[in-house]
């Protein structure tokens, strides 16, 4: 059906000092936006996630990251920084991180979402040993973007070719003043007293995995974050921990009665041999494995 004010021509006849003017129908800049926003590659279990559809309740941590979030979406592009969103899993981190990403694509702005291990999963696919260097197509959209969601930063291994390609994302988005939306499951620890504390508490002796964000991505990604965003720490209770989607209430009761929570012990890549069972037993760098088709990692 043809819009009534443009007749499905786009633009719009309006008088300027008795002059006939014509500017951009209404329903053009609603279609151009649904257009980018199918471009932004939010998964489908994301694609409705909105400031609007978010549960929260009385935790001040969080309603300090949901406030300062919308205000970066509603003052985008003229922001300074990014934001980093960090706190455990399944406490909505990916969901407001989308919110954002929604509002600013809603603007008429180009913007893109990519898990941090699906982006470097997509740059290794396209790898050329010859020319060292990955496809224009996969990398080019990354850099380009108005706003860059990347979700789950921290969660691959860290190697010399992970740390260099993050960097490289990461610095020159930084370079052309493009702001970036991070979300992570690792605690910001700077000091080196505190983080060899907690690491004698939370990891145990035959477990490797680092347990601060500095030590996943690296001491010059975790420094080049810390210029270019806004850190916001927060905890809660495990969405997903619920047998119904949770409400206010419920998630208020939770967050009461809150135990300390800790990352999922991750496999190491060395194979180790199961004593009691005398069987191998494979190391998988991604951690542990999503219990569903699209996975859950990163909320």
């Amino acid at each position: 059906m043809n819009c009534p004010l443009c007749h499905g021509t786009g633009w719009r006849a309006h008088a300027v000092d008795g002059a006939e003017r014509y500017s951009r129908c209404e329903c053009w800049r609603q279609a151009a936006a649904q257009d980018l926003l199918a471009e932004a590659r939010i998964p489908a279990r994301y694609r409705r996630c909105d400031f609007g559809s978010l549960v929260t309740y009385p935790n001040e941590p969080m309603a300090r990251a949901v406030r300062k979030a919308r205000k970066f979406s509603d003052d985008f592009p003229v922001v300074d920084r990014g934001i980093l969103l960090i706190g455990p899993p399944g406490i909505g981190k990916t969901h407001i991180a989308v919110s954002v990403l929604r509002t600013v694509v809603l603007k008429g702005l180009r913007g893109l979402y990519y898990d941090t291990r699906t982006l470097l999963w997509d740059l290794r696919s396209t790898f050329d040993p010859v020319t060292r260097s990955s496809k224009n197509d996969v990398l080019r959209p990354v850099m380009d973007a108005d706003l860059l969601v990347l979700d789950d930063l921290g969660a691959e291994r860290l190697t010399d070719w992970v740390e260099e390609t993050m960097h490289l994302v990461v610095n020159t988005r930084y370079n052309d003043r493009r702001p970036t939306v991070f979300t992570s499951n690792y605690k910001d620890v700077t000091n080196d007293e505190d983080l060899n504390a907690r690491a004698a508490i939370e990891r145990p002796r035959d477990q490797e995995e680092p347990v601060s964000l500095r030590e996943r991505v690296g001491f010059r990604m975790h420094s080049r974050l810390r210029e270019m965003c806004e850190f916001l720490e927060y905890e809660g209770p495990d969405y997903r921990d619920f047998e119904h989607p949770p409400d206010a209430d419920d998630l208020r009761q939770a967050w009461q009665e809150r135990r300390p929570r800790r990352l999922p012990r991750r496999a190491t890549t060395r194979p180790a041999v199961r004593a009691t069972e005398g069987q191998l037993e494979l190391g998988w760098p991604g951690g542990v494995a999503d219990r569903s088709v699209g996975g859950r990692a990163g909320r």
